[in-house]
């Protein structure tokens, strides 16, 4: 199996940037992920990219195979993961083009599985035990001031902190359901950060979110709601600014051994129930 130490999930055409591009399909007990991996380097970094929505952009965000993603990205030795991803603005200061990264998610959303303690018997007839992680601080520490490091490099000073809620989707909020979320004080709104953060501490990977805003959500804005031509636009128009940033952020994350946060014994030593990849 090809070795990577950098996983990224996201945009399907980051990997297109890269030269020599090794492309490979990852099986896993959870089934198939979004589609093949895409390892390359940069910076003397062995990355892997992963399309979180395919390389067709054909799974809505309740249909993506996120257990299946994280575990593929770990099976061939990624610990550290960038997720970058396209939110609304719930504040009229974070309009589009802002880069905030969270330090702190709510979650929303309703029909996906979120963790790998669910009980179920594994294809090899292993059964995962009953595990509590904790996810009072969702993000890596250190990768986040990679990522905080890397935007301010490019010039483009990023909001340093602040509250991702992450909805079901594929539909975007009713204005009441927005003003809700602002009233929470909550900052961005997006369809994909749960369950990656929460299923890539069950598998002890540092998560980093980096979020785009595309738009002002329907309750920070008195127009007629965001669509998804705006958020392509507005997406498509940031792609080589937020490339710059992951590519810069890869290179200056610890090495794997010197990773020293709070992910890396996030299961305190206790016997997950099966064997991790």
């Amino acid at each position: 199996m090809a070795n990577a130490e950098i996983g990224v999930i996201g945009g399907s055409g980051f990997y297109s940037f890269l030269d020599d591009v090794t492309e490979i399909q990852v099986d896993t007990p959870y089934g198939s992920p979004s589609d093949s991996l895409f390892l390359g380097d940069i910076g003397g970094r062995r990355v892997a990219f992963l399309p979180r929505h395919g390389r067709g952009h054909h799974l809505p965000p309740h249909r993506i195979n996120y257990r299946a993603n994280l575990w593929a990205l770990r099976s061939v030795g990624v610990r550290q993961v960038l997720g970058p991803c396209a939110v609304g603005g719930l504040r009229p200061e974070h309009g589009p083009g802002t880069l905030l990264v969270p330090d702190q998610l709510v979650d929303r959303t309703k029909s996906r599985p979120g963790t790998y303690f669910d009980g179920l018997p594994l294809p090899d007839g292993s059964v995962p035990n009953v595990v509590h992680v904790s996810l009072a601080d969702p993000y890596c520490p250190s990768g986040r001031s990679a990522a905080l490091k890397a935007a301010r490099g490019r010039e483009w000073e990023p909001v340093d902190g602040g509250t991702l809620v992450v909805i079901e989707g594929p539909r975007f909020s009713t204005r009441a359901e927005s003003l809700w979320h602002q009233a929470q004080g909550w900052s961005v709104v997006g369809m994909t950060g749960h369950p990656e953060a929460a299923l890539a501490r069950e598998l002890e990977l540092c998560y980093t979110s980096l979020a785009l805003v595309t738009d002002l959500d329907a309750g920070a804005e008195s127009g007629e709601g965001v669509s998804h031509e705006e958020v392509l636009r507005v997406f498509a128009a940031n792609v080589d600014r937020m490339r710059g940033v992951l590519f810069d952020a890869v290179s200056a994350l610890p090495t794997t051994g010197e990773r020293d946060c709070l992910c890396v014994n996030a299961l305190g030593g206790l016997n997950p129930g099966f064997d991790l990849p």
